[in-house]
């Protein structure tokens, strides 16, 4: 059962379910879903009941329309600091899904704009409707078009050239062009959103639990690691790690 207020949250086995819950506002980030996924992520932080996590948008507009810009208010030069602090505290949620242990698999339908779509690039993997589309709108409300982590998932994902263009005019990507640039995984019926999202979850969570945090882990070390020397070193402890968990608990590796 849910606890928050803007946010859903439901367990079915081993998967948890996260869902944006603003439709009025087309799942806009608040203050209050700020400080209310700030206390999510971190309990996913030592959550060994949970080995995936699906994350998707309440209603029938989209997936998270960014910040709500009618409950934000920026101060004026005497309140850099407050903006600052709450810049940093919005930023961090990325870096919190990054470090959760879960594999995330994003459900998104419908607009993933600004933040929502630094929520959608966070995400470990990404399924999509025909009618999702995706804007690094920061810029088009005068701010910089790199922000809540768009200048580093984003070129990771789809290349700099691509990604220089979105960020620099914060024009829509739609549902095919970002299937191509391979920034997500499928483009499914919306009425099957869900369903494949849970597919694709139940059978992460056939594989070793170990396995599948350290496979997280070791994506997530490598996509900055120094050289390939330092990559086959975490590659090399997690796959020890591994084996001797399947050893000791008399496990089956899952083939299918």
């Amino acid at each position: 059962m849910s606890q928050y207020q803007t946010l859903l949250y439901n367990q079915t086995g081993p998967v948890g379910h996260l869902i944006l819950n603003r439709p009025q506002a087309i799942n806009a980030i608040d203050r209050f879903m700020i400080e209310e996924l700030e206390s999510f992520w971190a309990e996913r932080r030592h959550d060994p009941e949970t080995r995936v996590v699906i994350m998707s948008g309440a209603g029938e507009k989209g997936f998270c329309s960014g910040l709500d810009l009618k409950g934000f208010k920026p101060r004026s030069t005497p309140g850099l600091e407050d903006n600052y602090r709450f810049q940093f505290r919005l930023a961090r949620l990325v870096l919190a899904m990054r470090q959760a242990p879960q594999p995330i698999i994003a459900a998104i339908h419908g607009a993933a704009v600004g933040g929502g779509l630094s929520f959608a690039v966070a995400c470990d993997v990404r399924l999509i409707t025909p009618e999702t589309r995706f804007a690094a709108a920061y810029i088009n409300i005068g701010h910089g078009g790199a922000d809540v982590g768009s200048s580093y998932f984003l070129p990771r994902l789809i290349g700099a050239g691509r990604a220089h263009e979105f960020l620099l005019t914060g024009d829509f990507m739609d549902a095919e062009t970002a299937f191509n640039l391979g920034m997500v995984s499928r483009i499914v019926p919306r009425e099957q959103l869900l369903d494949a999202a849970m597919e694709l979850a139940e059978k992460m969570c056939r594989k070793n639990p170990l396995g599948l945090r350290l496979t997280k882990e070791a994506i997530n070390c490598n996509l900055d690691a120094a050289g390939l020397e330092q990559a086959l070193h975490i590659e090399d402890r997690n796959q020890t790690l591994c084996l001797a968990t399947i050893r000791h608990e008399g496990q089956n590796p899952d083939t299918r």
